[in-house]
C-alpha cells in the first residue's frame, strides 16, 4: 500500500490518497478514469511529488487521514523533505527496498 500527493501544473493545489498500486493509480489519475468529474479531474492534480509504502490497508488509511488533516504548511515540509524541486515523480524509479522510499516527516526532521 502506498499513500501519495499528487499536485496540478501550477502547484496550487494538492491530493493525497492511498492505492495498492501507484502506477496503475497514476495512469487512471492522468488518464481521467473512473474519477475524471471528481476532485483530481477538476483540479488536474495528475502529477505525483510524493508518496510513501504502508504496511497494510488499515495504517495507509490512517496515513492518509492524518496528513489530510496537516495544513498546507506542514503538507509542504514534508513534500520538501523528499523532493525539494517538487518534480514530477516516476513510481518506476524507485526500487521496492523501502530505505529508498522517502521519508516520513518525523524522520526527515
Amino acid at each position: 500500500m502506498y499513500v501519495y500527493i499528487l499536485t496540478n501544473p501550477a502547484h496550487t493545489v494538492l491530493y493525497i490518497g492511498i492505492t495498492n498500486d501507484l502506477p496503475r493509480r497514476l495512469h487512471e489519475h492522468s488518464n481521467g478514469l473512473g474519477d475524471a468529474g471528481k476532485f483530481t479531474g477538476r483540479y488536474q492534480t495528475n502529477l505525483l511529488i510524493y508518496f510513501e509504502p504502508c504496511p497494510d490497508p488499515t495504517q495507509a488509511i490512517a496515513r492518509e487521514k492524518q496528513l489530510k488533516g496537516w495544513t498546507r504548511a506542514k503538507k509542504e515540509a514534508l513534500i520538501a523533505a523528499f523532493n525539494p524541486t517538487w518534480a514530477t515523480i516516476d513510481p518506476a524509479t524507485w526500487s521496492d527496498d523501502l530505505s529508498s522510499q522517502p521519508p516520513r516527516l518525523e524522520e526527515a526532521f
